[in-house]
């Protein structure tokens, strides 16, 4: 934030609050993507295969990194996605332990046939604002969230090389 004093009187204000107006942002978002895909897919759900189409045969826990989410979370939304027949899991015959993830046929048509309600999320979402105003709110939005990655919960975690 830029050195310049803030009034305390704003402070007070709850829609002067940044912390706020990021929770009913996400209320907006979340809302619009049930409007628009719900019927199939949750916003989690949705973000675990466009990583796994990305990178199919990840293990949970680097999903989990990709995401930005905790490893029982990856876990849980791996095993619904599994039931819905979306994903497969499958041992990692280099570590037991773990389970490659990948993406059935189903999977990626989800993928494909989300592509126009996305759109039109995104559209919603920006809707009252320039090209440029969106272009500029999503660098600011980037830039907040890349800055204070080390902070979250279940920070992310870049994908360094994938084989």
């Amino acid at each position: 934030m830029s050195e310049e004093k803030i009034d305390p009187e704003q402070l007070t204000h709850l829609y002067s609050q940044p912390g706020h107006l990021l929770r009913r942002a996400h209320q907006i978002a979340a809302s619009i993507f049930h409007d628009e895909l719900g019927s199939q897919i949750t916003p989690i759900q949705y973000a675990v295969l466009r990583i796994l189409k990305e990178h199919q045969g990840i293990d949970q826990v680097t999903l989990a990194g990709l995401v930005a989410i905790d490893t029982s979370t990856a876990a849980s939304v791996a095993i619904r996605l599994e039931e819905k027949g979306l994903l497969t899991r499958s041992v990692d015959p280099n570590n037991r332990r773990q389970r490659q993830l990948f993406l059935t046929a189903a999977g990626l048509a989800l993928i494909e046939d989300a592509k126009d309600g996305i759109y039109r999320l995104e559209n919603r979402i920006f809707s009252g604002l320039t090209a440029a105003e969106a272009q500029s709110f999503m660098s600011l939005l980037k830039k907040m969230v890349d800055n204070n990655n080390e902070l979250s919960r279940a920070p992310l975690m870049r994908l360094k090389r994938w084989k």
